[in-house]
């Protein structure tokens, strides 16, 4: 499905010949982080820094669009990103993974498991998830948001990305977040081609996970925070958690969508004992 060619490291490719950039640190146990909507690699460097000292090999690539990763203007669906990370997998030889899927991510991290299994994922963790179970109110989903919000929010955002980007950071955040972390937030975000980030939007929003979630057979736990503005615990992370066979909820409290900044610690020495639970 994929190869790594030699004279371009850290470079995977797809099976359309897209070139996804990945960051491989330490050795040991493999923990595979998958960024959040427009996000890359660089957002993880306060769990893989301190994860790989500890022991772990920590890994994340950019989503096709993002960060380093070529931009093919195409295959921005749900069925492709997975066909990716399985691509990723295989290129890299990983088994036994611990995989950790914040927010847009837990849908692609789903839709791999149903569609290639959990062969080489040993236990999932979906942090902040923001695209499961389903989001659109529908007649059979009454707790989803209405479509003509999403699509004024959608109109706005697509008219000026980095404003939009700028209006919601810091109800992302928690107050007395450093404006240099802020700042250089939404530099990852707005280095994404508005193609995907418009396109991953629509899918997020629009996608009905919820007969995908029973289908999960490995151990899971879904971490959220309880100040989540993005993605609010009762909408995505609760009932997440209430479909998914044997799933664990822990949620932080005071916690918002960007708890992978705000609660790093707490959240990376939940992320090591989630990934040896019985080897211990």
């Amino acid at each position: 499905m994929s190869v790594t060619p030699h004279d371009m490291p850290n470079i995977v490719r797809t099976w359309d010949n897209v070139a996804l950039f990945y960051r491989d640190w330490g050795q040991g146990k493999p923990l595979l982080f998958l960024s959040g909507w427009t996000l890359s690699s660089e957002a993880w460097a306060y769990q893989m820094r301190p994860l790989c000292q500890r022991g772990f090999r920590c890994i994340a690539y950019d989503r096709r669009a993002h960060g380093r990763s070529s931009d093919p203007g195409r295959g921005f669906d749900y069925d492709t990103l997975a066909n990716d990370l399985a691509a990723v997998l295989e290129a890299l030889s990983l088994t036994d993974v611990t995989l950790i899927a914040h927010s847009f991510a837990s849908g692609e991290a789903v839709r791999y498991l149903s569609r290639y299994g959990s062969e080489r994922i040993s236990r999932l963790l979906l942090l902040a998830p923001a695209a499961i179970p389903f989001i659109l109110k529908t007649g059979d989903n009454p707790m989803g948001i209405d479509r003509a919000i999403l699509s004024k929010v959608r109109v706005h955002m697509l008219r000026d990305f980095p404003g939009w980007c700028d209006e919601g950071a810091q109800a992302y955040f928690v107050p007395g977040t450093s404006p240099r972390i802020i700042n250089w937030t939404i530099q990852i975000m707005t280095q994404t081609s508005l193609l995907a980030a418009a396109e991953l939007n629509r899918i997020q929003m629009t996608t009905d996970f919820r007969p995908e979630l029973p289908g999960i057979d490995i151990p899971t736990l879904v971490v959220h925070g309880d100040r989540d503005a993005s993605a609010p615990l009762d909408l995505t992370g609760r009932p997440a958690a209430a479909l998914i066979p044997g799933a664990r909820l822990e949620v932080y409290e005071g916690a918002p969508h960007g708890l992978y900044f705000t609660h790093q610690d707490r959240l990376n020495a939940q992320i090591a004992r989630f990934a040896l639970e019985g080897e211990e």
